[in-house]
Parts: C-alpha cells; sequence; structure tokens
C-alpha cells in the first residue's frame, strides 16, 4: 500500500511539472468559452484527454522501443501554437478576444504541441516502471486531466480573468500562443539543427 502511495505521489509530480503551463492556455480557453462560446466547454476536456493520451500513448510506445522520436524534431511541433497565434493576431477584432482554438481537435493539437518535451520525461518513466506502477501512473494522469481541466474552468469563470482577457485577449490569446510556439522551438533545440543543416 505504501509503495502504491508512493508511486501515485510520484505521478503527480511527473504530470504537475510538465503540465504547469497547461493551466494558463486551458484557463484561456474556458474564458472563450464563456464569452465567445467556442470551444465548448466539452471540446475543451474532451480535446485536453485526447492530447494528453495522445502524449502518453507516443511515451509508452518509445519506452517499448516501438516508436523512435528524433529529437530535437518533435519541436516543430511549437509550429502549431505559433501558427494559431499569428492567425489569430491577422483576423483579430478588438472588440473581444479572438478563438485561436475553436473545436475538439484543436484543442488536442495545442496539448500536444504543448506537451512535446512531455514525452522526453514520460517515455523514461514508463521505462522503468513495473506493469503495474505504469497502471498507476496511467490512472493519477487520468484523475489530474480532470482536476486541471476543473481549476482552469474555475479560474476562466473568474470575473477578473474574464475582463483581463476580454479587455487585453485581442493581443494577449495570440502572444500567449504564439509564445508557446516560439518557447518549444527554441527551448528543444530544433532551429540550431535546422540552422546547421543550411
Amino acid at each position: 500500500m505504501a509503495d502504491q502511495v508512493a508511486t501515485a505521489a510520484a505521478a503527480a509530480g511527473v504530470f504537475a511539472a510538465t503540465n504547469v503551463d497547461d493551466i494558463v492556455v486551458l484557463t484561456v480557453l474556458f474564458v472563450a468559452a464563456r464569452t465567445a462560446g467556442r470551444p465548448r466547454p466539452w471540446q475543451i476536456v474532451v480535446g485536453q484527454y485526447a492530447g494528453i493520451g495522445a502524449l502518453v500513448t507516443a511515451s509508452v510506445a518509445a519506452a517499448a522501443g516501438l516508436l523512435v522520436i528524433p529529437e530535437p524534431w518533435t519541436g516543430l511541433l511549437g509550429l502549431v501554437p505559433l501558427a494559431l497565434g499569428v492567425r489569430a493576431l491577422l483576423n483579430r477584432d478588438d472588440a473581444g478576444p479572438p478563438e485561436p482554438v475553436s473545436g475538439t481537435l484543436g484543442v488536442a493539437a495545442v496539448t500536444v504541441a504543448n506537451g512535446a518535451d512531455n514525452i522526453a520525461v514520460y517515455a523514461p518513466v514508463f521505462r522503468t516502471v513495473g506493469p503495474a506502477d505504469a497502471g498507476t501512473y496511467l490512472l493519477v494522469f487520468v484523475v489530474l486531466v480532470g482536476l486541471w481541466c476543473a481549476v482552469a474552468a474555475g479560474l476562466g469563470g473568474h470575473s477578473r480573468v474574464i475582463r483581463l482577457v476580454t479587455r487585453a485577449g485581442h493581443w494577449l490569446v495570440p502572444a500567449l500562443f504564439v509564445a508557446i510556439g516560439l518557447a518549444i522551438l527554441v527551448g528543444s533545440g530544433v532551429l540550431g539543427r535546422l540552422a546547421g543543416l543550411g
């Protein structure tokens, strides 16, 4: 029992450490859901589960040696939030916050792009733990995705947060997506790799 508790605590720590930035993105999406009606709250939740599920699946496959993920090429996923942010800036409407993501697939894509580096953390974990502990990790991840969505929905329903995003959302939301994309591209080292090919 003590071992299971320790494993669950370790899983919670791994999830929290790799998904802190998701709270910000999810909060912005829930504000958009309240103010613009898109994406719908259920799309945010389903998209987040789908995105995290894809990351965990890729990590388990990598841990089993079934998938070779070349580093730092996963950093190219940073182009997804970068493109969404640039598109929202170009199509911005000063009357309210833009909607860089409007559906389940969009939420999932941003989650995967924002969590591309998670695979580098998750794969070694799943390579070293046994099946029972892996099951504990998966269960904890499922619970924490729900908690992350609940916290973000709560923040996204707070009047001050809504006012902030509504007032500055026409540039703040796209800027957030652009910053996430650039951070992924720069942090992964993929730009240096591309420069070396030139």
